[in-house]
């Protein structure tokens, strides 16, 4: 009986120290969740005080529609853009500066870094100046060449482009000292045993250095994923409001369209439930096909 008593009162104690993250987690996670899943079933305004149940009309309109079709691909150019600086050029720039480079080190490191000091919005005026087709620093340059500057912002890929520069000088400076701490657990001697092969550097990064930092890079590929469908909502905002013809826009943007722009609560709800179902497919493919090839050394 006594051991019966201390079990529950165990269980009691640890389900009080649960509760407050629980509780976090209904009020903030799953509560939402589940009344954007209810609001995605139904026709409401956000003003009117009934809300019409129309079904799965919502998911059929949302798939119907050609923008969305537009802002799906769109997404998947950023995520391509912002995978490619955010997580592949950090990482070859790493192994540089932790196994390459002799000298300044920390001044690469401080010059890589600041840019992530900007805020979103600095970022996507600053770009907005740097890329301005009259009077911007490369009209300039380009002029002198004869050449003419297109107007960026009603130009098909390339205003994907610029928007995506400005995500990239938010989160740079970040995953570059993710990965840079990645390479610290890299054993010097192991390094220093294939140069006396004369092993090529190429070849040490991919065949030492990327297999044993894995568990790092696998974190910053998420996070990249990530900042391809979020961070670029601020610059779209800010420079473009999804324009021209939606050539800008994202998933994002475009929940943020529906709700605050149209109105459309259960159009809005129903993009969301679509984009966190896009997130589930994206981290099953990175669990089954990339996870598995995770080196974790403990």
């Amino acid at each position: 009986m006594k051991n019966w008593n201390q079990k529950r009162r165990d269980t009691a104690i640890a389900w009080l120290f649960v509760f407050p993250a629980t509780f976090a987690f209904v009020i903030f996670m799953f509560w939402p969740l589940a009344y954007t899943v209810y609001l995605s079933f139904l026709k409401w305004n956000m003003v009117a005080p009934v809300k019409k149940y129309v079904g799965f009309k919502n998911y059929i309109d949302i798939i119907k529609d050609k923008d969305t079709v537009q802002i799906v691909v769109n997404t998947l150019l950023y995520i391509c853009i912002l995978v490619l600086i955010n997580f592949a050029v950090p990482y070859v720039l790493a192994f540089v500066n932790t196994f390459v480079m002799k000298k300044g080190k920390g001044i690469y490191k401080t010059l890589l870094f600041i840019p992530s000091l900007i805020s979103l919005v600095v970022g996507a005026i600053v770009l907005q100046w740097i890329f301005n087709p009259i009077s911007g620093p490369i009209a300039g340059v380009l002029g002198k060449f004869g050449l003419t500057m297109p107007t960026w912002s009603k130009t098909k890929g390339l205003v994907i482009f610029v928007i995506s520069l400005a995500a990239v000088l938010k989160s740079f400076g970040y995953n570059f000292l993710v990965l840079l701490s990645g390479m610290g657990s890299v054993s010097e001697e192991l390094i220093e045993a294939a140069r006396l092969e004369k092993t090529p550097d190429h070849t040490i990064f991919r065949k030492i250095v990327m297999p044993l930092t894995s568990s790092t890079a696998i974190y910053v590929l998420i996070i990249s994923i990530v900042q391809g469908m979020q961070y670029v909502f601020t610059p779209i905002k800010v420079l473009t409001q999804g324009g021209p013809n939606n050539a800008s826009s994202n998933i994002i943007y475009g929940v943020y369209q529906q709700g605050f722009g149209f109105f459309n609560t259960g159009k809005a709800s129903a993009l969301s439930i679509m984009t966190m179902v896009i997130f589930l497919v994206l981290l099953f493919l990175e669990f089954k096909y990339v996870e598995r090839g995770v080196y974790y050394e403990n």
